[in-house]
């Protein structure tokens, strides 16, 4: 089959629409921004109209430089932020702003879902029990799973929840909105943890689960897989893109399975990194099986009967932003001036400058708590041992390292969860555009670090090949392409013995400040 896939990438910052052949080429992207809106108690929201407008945006941007290769498109696939919901009216209308994966303010409703006599980790032993069994994890305790936000509507905003005809993730909303279907892909619905994915062949919603979490049946959209054609693109929605009328919406999936798709790491145990907002180490397993106490899982994945490793850490590229935005350029009194649209090449230009171990300042980048290896939404971010020396260049390069501290963190609990060593890691998404962060990555870790050709394209490439598989142009057993030439950072033996030494500071600082993050920020969740 010949033609283009239209790939949506939804991130928190905006979508990423890219036009992609079928060989899983990457003709071209655009991008536009949307707003996020951060509330007090632990609210997350954005708007699901900004991101349709941003989309349609990007797509005009797109008209205008590839025409032909616009009206080549035969699918629509898209691809998305995880763990949100929106809740709409009959005609897929949103009721009120979504809430987004960072929003927690339902920990409260998941503490009484899970409360019981005999509990392990916050967790009823028989709830627990039921869940794993049955969907392969548990609803987190930070509140802020999909499961978690429906909870919060029906007690805090029972008006909202008693009209929503629908509570969909944000992948599924935009499939509505592009051919007027109610539907959620395996992988999409399993952090509602109330499907059935014991058999990956036949998952379903699990009467028991909504029992016990007390979410109605028919709010919730009918289960499909990630590559089922959903049907033709509404006349509506194909003129505000700007593709044909005869173009196919297919199933979708979101971002982490996309990117796993779109890093070319499709065979068991193939791991990636990935560095965005947040970030992760996934790979696909032939398993279902939990480990409760890091917060890690293997879910559904958007290859048909496959698993993936769910390991997802809160904030990653965020922190070198927050950075940026409130350090060096704030929009306050104190400001020398706007910020420059160069920031981030000034940015990479000075960490490559500072020494490793940024001269012995350690950043804790828990800036919006902590998922993975600790479930923990109250800890927080942090630079340690300021001196009267100390730079702005160091802390910069502090920031990158920290980061890479987690990931290190987490990196050991993935491989006792899959059984065997990671040998090396394909970095993708923002932050693999840094030289410096790779190299620190690689040194920190002490594992070669990979980069793709384009990595930022990950998401839209995998959301790509999932229509390409679901139009029979391709199949999930070929060889990724159009990955581009990779880039190879080796770990640097000189440095090892500093980073050891500063990872085990980093976890020293966790241990010792666990409580003062915990009494500081009791409200939060």
């Amino acid at each position: 089959m010949t033609g283009n896939v239209l790939a949506i990438d939804l991130g928190t910052s905006g979508p990423k629409v890219g036009l992609v052949s079928m060989a899983g080429r990457v003709l071209r992207c655009a991008v536009a921004p949307t707003q996020l809106h951060i509330l007090d108690g632990g609210g997350a929201e954005q708007d699901p109209h900004d991101w349709w407008s941003a989309i349609t945006k990007a797509c005009a941007e797109l008209r205008e430089a590839e025409p032909a290769a616009l009206d080549a498109v035969v699918a629509v696939s898209v691809t998305s932020q995880w763990s949100g919901t929106v809740a709409v009216d009959a005609e897929g209308t949103p009721l009120r702003r979504a809430l987004i994966w960072m929003d927690s303010r339902g920990a409260p409703q998941i503490d009484a879902l899970t409360d019981g006599l005999l509990k392990i980790s916050g967790y009823s032993v028989s709830k627990l029990m039921r869940w794993i069994r049955i969907t392969g994890g548990a609803p987190g305790r930070s509140g802020k799973d999909p499961i978690a936000h429906v909870l919060y509507l029906k007690e805090k905003e029972p008006q909202i929840y008693a009209a929503a005809h629908q509570l969909l993730e944000p992948k599924d909303w935009l499939n509505h909105r592009l051919c007027g279907r109610f539907a959620a892909s395996y992988d999409s619905a399993a952090l509602m943890w109330v499907t059935d994915n014991r058999d990956l062949a036949k998952v379903a919603y699990h009467d028991g689960l909504l029992a016990l979490s007390g979410i109605a049946r028919d709010k919730l959209p009918p289960l499909v897989e990630a590559q089922a054609i959903l049907g033709p693109i509404t006349a509506k929605a194909a003129r505000e893109l700007g593709v044909p009328d005869n173009a196919v919406v297919v199933g979708g999936t979101p971002d982490m399975h996309s990117a796993a798709l779109g890093s070319g790491a499709i065979t068991d145990y193939e791991s990636h990194l990935y560095i965005g907002t947040s970030s992760w180490i996934c790979c696909h397993v032939p398993f279902k099986k939990t480990d409760l106490l890091h917060n890690i899982a293997s879910l559904p994945s958007a290859i048909p009967n496959r698993y993936f490793v769910a390991a997802t850490q809160e904030s990653a590229g965020v922190c070198v932003t927050r950075f940026l935005d409130e350090v060096l350029y704030p929009d306050d009194a104190l400001a020398l001036g706007p910020r420059p649209k160069d920031a981030y090449e000034r940015f990479e230009k000075t960490v490559a400058g500072v020494v490793p171990g940024s001269n012995r300042v350690v950043f804790l980048p828990w800036l919006y708590g902590e998922r993975a290896p600790v479930e923990d939404s109250k800890l927080r971010g942090a630079f340690f041992n300021l001196s009267l020396g100390t730079t702005r260049s160091d802390m910069a390069r502090a920031v990158l390292e920290g980061v890479a501290y987690n990931t290190r963190w987490l990196l050991p609990n993935v491989e006792k969860f899959i059984g065997r060593r990671i040998e090396r890691l394909s970095i993708i998404g923002g932050g693999a555009r840094s030289e410096t962060w790779c190299q620190i990555m690689a040194d920190v870790l002490d594992r070669p670090i990979v980069k793709i050709g384009n990595p930022l394209e990950a998401n839209v490439r995998g959301a790509a090949l999932l229509a390409a598989c679901a139009l029979g142009a391709r199949k999930w057993s070929d060889a990724p392409t159009g990955l581009g030439d990779e880039v190879r950072y080796a770990p640097n033996a000189a440095n090892r013995a500093l980073y050891d030494e500063l990872f085990g500071v980093f976890l020293e600082l966790h241990k010792r400040n666990r409580p003062v993050f915990a009494r500081l920020n009791e409200a939060a969740r």
